[in-house]
């Protein structure tokens, strides 16, 4: 009798889930349906956007190596028209390399204030890479040296001078000499002294930062003005980046920002 209650037992549960099941098909099959038919769609789809990606990239690169061949044959012209097309059409990594090769081009042409706008505009573009970014702060703030007051030269180089910005010794050695030039010895020092006990920091760049100290001390100490001015002209003149190339070149934007847009 047991044995029979147990079986009864379990058919009215079967019957009740079978009854649920049904009601749920009945309820949300569509939903069901859909999502199934959905998400090989969405895995296809997502191939085929990679793959495109992939390509684009693949050919921008090609691209960008040849307007840099025709750019060390000195074909101006062709290598200009080549890096500006890249520029206006390329994936964001490569474009924003040509948008730097197109600054630098400019700086040659002795187009200071055009390249300084290109630069400017680099930074401020907010699909561009961080470094790259970084980079055109660093040198649109270096090509302004000479013309900028203090104030100018620290909100430009500031959000580039923290401990982990890819260029912060270039950055700081640029404010040390903004504030040597400005008068202002103790802001210079708390940028410069930092980079003379720092292992990380190339042999180049310290050695322009001990003429910016001596400067310092001689100033303090009643030094003339001539003298003083020297020093920083001297400093600033080390410190600049000579078309489109920083005074830590220990990290290079452009490779790295081409070997991660390969990837």
């Amino acid at each position: 009798m047991a044995d029979q209650q147990d079986s009864l037992l379990r058919e009215v549960e079967e019957e009740i889930r079978r009854e649920r099941m049904a009601k749920l098909w009945q309820r949300y099959s569509g939903l069901i349906v859909a999502v199934v038919v959905l998400i090989p769609l969405a895995v296809m789809g997502y191939k085929f956007f990679e793959s495109r990606r992939l390509a684009a990239e693949q050919a921008a690169g090609a691209d960008y190596s040849a307007a840099e061949t025709l750019s060390d044959n000195k074909k101006k012209e062709e290598a200009e028209a080549a890096f500006k097309k890249i520029a206006d059409e390329g994936p964001a990594g490569y474009g924003s390399l040509a948008r730097l090769q197109l600054a630098a081009a400019l700086l040659k042409d002795g187009k200071t204030a055009d390249a300084i706008a290109a630069y400017d505009a680099l930074a401020k573009e907010s699909g561009a890479d961080n470094l790259l970014k970084s980079f055109a702060q660093l040198q649109a703030a270096s090509l302004r040296m000479p013309d900028a007051d203090y104030a100018e030269i620290q909100n430009r180089l500031t959000p580039i001078a923290g401990d982990d910005a890819p260029f912060s010794k270039s950055a700081r050695e640029l404010l040390g000499v903004a504030a040597y030039k400005a008068g202002k010895f103790d802001e210079a020092r708390k940028y410069l002294e930092p980079l003379l006990i720092d292992p990380n920091v190339p042999e180049a760049l310290q050695e322009r930062v001990k003429i910016l100290m001596t400067g310092i001390a001689a100033a303090e100490v009643g030094g003339s003005t001539k003298a003083s001015d020297a020093g920083a002209a001297k400093a600033s003149t080390g410190s600049t980046a000579d078309a489109g190339k920083p005074a830590d070149a220990d990290a290079s934007p452009k490779a790295d920002a081409a070997a991660e847009t390969k990837k």
